[in-house]
């Protein structure tokens, strides 16, 4: 088996990953639910440490703010970090915290709706934590973008910087805490003020 750690795939002799058929991997973390753990479209198994203390506010604040706005708006549901979902190039990826309109939600069977589901958010969020390679979240990011995720926020708390990517290929970088970040045309009406995280 290959687990990635960050950057590092670490070998498991005498377990393929990519032997391990999509019902496996799920029983696979159903029995290990105590880890975050990912698939990407290579088979490589990634599992990341638990979420640290300061890393926790900043998550729960964006996740607090995305989730009192979409209670007002209703047109969508909020997902949080530990949510899997089943990629079109069939990874199994969890962002911090997501967002998914009624209408595509409406779409997924009752079924599947127990697993991990076969759909892309059409918003995702990732919080660069101090043991997360900026290379491999970056990628993580693209990868995102290109399943079908119309608008993405990498978060760095440690620069105060925000990567945002969407589906048209453009990607803006903002700097600094002191800025109003839009949800655009994806989640209309939604404004996060970088302040709150300072």
């Amino acid at each position: 088996m290959n687990i990635v750690l960050s950057d590092i795939i670490f070998h498991v002799p005498g377990y393929i990953s990519d032997s391990m058929s999509e019902e496996e991997f799920f029983q696979f973390c159903q029995q290990n639910e105590i880890a975050r753990i990912e698939r990407d479209e290579k088979k490589q198994i990634i599992i990341q440490p638990p979420t640290y203390t300061f890393e926790g506010i900043f998550r729960g604040k964006i996740s607090c703010a995305l989730g009192l706005w979409n209670g007002k708006q209703n047109s969508g549901v909020c997902f949080d970090s530990s949510t899997g979902f089943t990629l079109p190039d069939d990874s199994v990826r969890s962002p911090d915290a997501s967002w998914m309109s009624n209408k595509k939600y409406a779409h997924i069977s009752d079924d599947e709706k127990q697993k991990f589901a076969h759909v892309c958010p059409d918003f995702v969020f990732e919080l660069k934590s101090p043991s997360d390679n900026l290379k491999y979240l970056t990628d993580k990011m693209r990868k995102w973008i290109e399943n079908g995720c119309a608008l993405g926020w990498l978060v760095n708390p440690y620069n105060k910087t925000v990567v945002i990517f969407r589906q048209n290929g453009t990607v803006d970088k903002v700097t600094g805490f002191n800025n109003i970040l839009s949800g655009e045309d994806v989640l209309p009406g939604f404004k996060l003020d970088l302040s709150i995280l300072l």
